[in-house]
């Protein structure tokens, strides 16, 4: 990381705002657990996707331990506009996060919306949705402290049963200094109910800042769809990018191009032959029979994979 980050200082840093004052709907890579790191982001930014979120890293391990920086955090001169997405309790550790990633990075975000058990005991992610004054204060505090303007602090939020008490939280972030705000349209019980894309445009139609959306986006169609739907200034993608990382460009299922892609950015990252294997589970989904998908899914080593992909796809 310490290589990558030395290079990435040299780099011009991006101001994401401009994304959303660019007339176009903003198309954005989710934080993903294991999976958004910088390998997939360079693949999916070939692809017409304009902002990407870093995987969820908890923000006390970040301040107190270089080894949890070293191996949750890396990026390259390439890899921006980048979110780095944080989960936080307390304001002033939110801020030392923010202080150590404000050279690398282009913005962060504070995680309100996971909803798994771990996070909720521990205080993070979706919890925080019923503590709108910490979020207030949390986001001022990082507002305060960073000196740099261009520097973005969003949320990513799920939403209450009672939609009132959303928008309540959102206008309140608003006036703390939020940039943005992420609505994924379900609340912390729903899991694969639909995603509730009216509460988004109610959301939408009650602040002044961009509001991206997010739940339950597979392909451009269904992006362009949720855009109508919702009026929103941005649209976030996780599953769907996982399984087409070219969805954006336009390609209905991934095409060999994007595969092959995968494989030279994998391999030119050293990433690790399990999360290089997953991906490719992945991108293949749609485009393999079960029986191949039977024999691709066990196999056990980068040499394997590779003389797969070699001897039925040409890649």
């Amino acid at each position: 990381m310490i290589g990558d980050i030395r290079e990435t200082k040299e780099c011009q840093l991006k101001d994401p705002m401009d994304l959303f004052h660019s007339g176009q709907v903003v198309k954005i890579c989710a934080p993903m657990v294991r999976y958004s790191k910088l390998a997939f982001r360079t693949l999916v930014r070939k692809y017409s996707c304009d902002l990407c979120y870093t995987p969820m890293i908890v923000a006390a391990d970040f301040v107190r331990s270089a080894k949890a920086r070293d191996s949750e955090f890396t990026t390259n001169k390439g890899d921006h506009p980048l979110i780095v997405q944080f989960a936080a309790k307390e304001a002033q550790v939110l801020c030392d996060a923010a202080r150590i990633i404000c050279p690398f990075a282009d913005g962060i975000d504070l995680n309100c919306g996971c909803p798994q058990r771990w996070a909720i005991s521990e205080g993070y992610g979706a919890c925080l949705i019923n503590k709108p004054e910490l979020i207030k204060d949390m986001v001022r505090h990082v507002r305060s402290q960073i000196d740099n303007p261009k520097f973005s602090v969003s949320i990513k939020i799920r939403i209450h049963e009672d939609l009132k008490r959303t928008v309540d939280l959102c206008q309140k972030a608003e006036a703390a200094g939020v940039s943005w705000i992420t609505v994924h349209g379900r609340s912390i019980e729903e899991r694969h109910q639909p995603v509730h894309y009216d509460a988004i445009k109610i959301i939408k139609q009650s602040m002044s800042i961009p509001i991206v959306a997010n739940g339950d986006i597979k392909t451009l169609k269904d992006a362009e769809n949720v855009h109508r739907l919702t009026e929103a200034d941005g649209i976030m993608v996780a599953r769907g990018l996982l399984a087409n990382p070219a969805m954006f460009a336009g390609y209905e299922e991934t095409p060999f191009q994007c595969i092959q892609d995968w494989v030279d950015i994998a391999l030119e990252h050293g990433t690790p032959f399990t999360c290089f294997h997953h991906h490719l589970m992945y991108m293949m989904e749609r485009i393999t029979s079960k029986q191949e998908k039977k024999v691709f899914n066990v196999l056990s080593s980068t040499s394997a994979v590779l003389d797969y992909l070699n001897d039925h796809y040409g890649v």
